[in-house]
């Protein structure tokens, strides 16, 4: 028996794609090590990689410390984890609904959690360190009515895109009127909406990384059952899944994700929607390979980004959400009219 799995392994380990998702794999770390050092050196102040080298590991007094290790590090750290979340869940939201147009944003995960933060911030300003937990709790009921909507003897793909479509017109339009009732305390939650890391510092890290750990060690958990529900329901019935609860709590695992981020940057979208499609035209559809390699291309994603935002505009810094949303609109359109074709 043993010299049969040997055997297997052997085989996997001589298979191409296996040796292609290894390269995938390692050049994807490697990218986003440049990218975080990129975002480390860029901005008003440019600092020599060298410098930043020394400011991370020598304890000093010196600008380049203050500014690598107060200012620019933690707020790098911060759009990282908030690219692994959202690139996590949209990944699952794609495979669960089978669907390469689906992501957080545009199902109304996004809107709960947005629409929950922004009445903490407005009506209980006070309140504010319970955003997270709102955020979560706002994203969490929105995915439960998209659910309870869909369900009819089963929560169908098709219909899960419908009703998460009308749910997040609904919060879009609740989160205006809010605004629009309470405009002098509009100014606040503006760079929140627009989705920035303006600002973000150790205190939002550690706030964030609990979450974003949970999240992870959960969703390895669900890879078998995500694996089996890209087959369809019929053919995951066969093979013993439980689809009805693996969809669940992979919808779950996708809100927490998703709620924990959006209540630390404010409303970043299209990394969900960009970041697992690209993936997965390189990788298939195997979350073994798909998911780590979706994560790491969301911390790509939004640490590039920001270091755009924040340098290419220079004195002005530039919402790395809005330029996300340019960027990502173009393509939603190019998928939409491709999947119209096909």
């Amino acid at each position: 028996m043993a010299t049969v799995l040997s055997g297997e392994s052997a085989l996997e380990a001589r298979n191409p794609r296996y040796t292609r998702n290894g390269i995938f794999l390692i050049a994807g770390i490697a990218l986003l090590l440049l990218v975080v050092l990129v975002g480390l050196m860029t901005g008003s102040i440019s600092i020599p990689a060298r410098e930043v080298w020394t400011a991370l590991i020598h304890s000093s007094d010196s600008e380049a410390r203050q500014i690598v290790w107060n200012l620019r590090l933690p707020r790098v750290l911060t759009g990282l984890l908030a690219g692994v979340c959202l690139a996590i869940a949209g990944a699952f939201l794609q495979g669960v609904f089978r669907n390469p147009l689906a992501d957080p944003g545009i199902i109304g995960v996004s809107s709960g959690g947005g629409l929950a933060a922004v009445i903490i911030m407005i009506l209980f300003p006070a309140q504010i360190a319970y955003l997270p937990v709102s955020a979560f709790l706002g994203a969490l009921v929105a995915a439960a009515v998209v659910y309870g909507l869909s369900w009819k003897g089963g929560a169908s793909p098709l219909r899960l895109i419908l009703a998460g479509v009308a749910v997040n017109s609904l919060l879009g339009a609740a989160m205006t009127t809010l605004m629009i009732l309470n405009s002098e305390k509009v100014q606040a939650v503006l760079p929140w909406m627009s989705g920035s890391l303006n600002g973000r510092s150790w205190p939002h890290f550690e706030t964030l990384l609990p979450y974003t750990a949970i999240g992870i060690i959960a969703s390895v958990f669900l890879v078998k059952q995500a694996n089996l529900l890209v087959l369809g329901d019929d053919a995951a019935k066969l093979l013993g899944s439980r689809v009805e609860i693996g969809r669940l709590l992979i919808i779950l695992v996708s809100t927490f994700l998703a709620g924990a981020a959006i209540s630390i940057v404010g409303m970043v979208g299209f990394v969900g929607l960009v970041v697992p499609h690209i993936v997965r035209l390189l990788v298939g559809n195997d979350y073994r390979i798909f998911l780590p390699l979706a994560a790491i291309g969301g911390g790509i994603l939004v640490v590039a980004a920001d270091t755009a935002a924040r340098s290419w505009f220079d004195p002005i810094e530039f919402p790395v959400g809005i330029l996300l949303a340019l960027l990502g609109a173009p393509f939603f359109l190019y998928l939409l009219r491709r999947g119209l074709k096909g």
